[in-house]
């Protein structure tokens, strides 16, 4: 069964762009276009991982991951950051709210598969 990644973005041509590089990857993907919607989605479908950006309308990234960390589904359950914001006082509010890790758009798809790979990792099929 494929891991599920809900992926929170106001902007819908990045909502599709991670979708489709982690469509390819293997993982199912739900979006939603912000943090109002993502925490909606999350509590009626358990997330495998979660990547939201910062900046959006009506809940913004950091308050969303402040309430999903809230969650005992979501206590352990990785969050990625994916932002322009590069600002290190923006990283360390993250990190305080329970994010597990930081990407700034622009991304390159394959690194971008490599640190979801390495967060929420797809079980390789066994040869035999």
């Amino acid at each position: 069964m494929p891991k599920t990644v809900i992926t929170v973005d106001d902007s819908m041509s990045i909502r599709e762009t991670v979708k489709m590089t982690l469509q390819s990857a293997g993982y199912q993907v739900l979006t939603a276009e912000d943090g109002n919607r993502g925490l909606s989605i999350c509590l009626t479908q358990k997330a495998d991982l979660v990547i939201t950006d910062l900046n959006m309308p009506n809940m913004d990234g950091i308050t969303l991951i402040g309430r999903l960390r809230e969650l005992p589904a979501y206590k352990f359950t990785p969050i990625l950051m994916l932002t322009t914001e590069s600002q290190e006082d923006k990283k360390v509010a993250g990190k305080k709210a329970g994010a597990t890790g930081w990407i700034i758009k622009p991304f390159d798809p394959a690194r971008f598969i490599a640190v979801v790979k390495k967060v929420c990792p797809i079980g390789e099929p066994v040869l035999v």
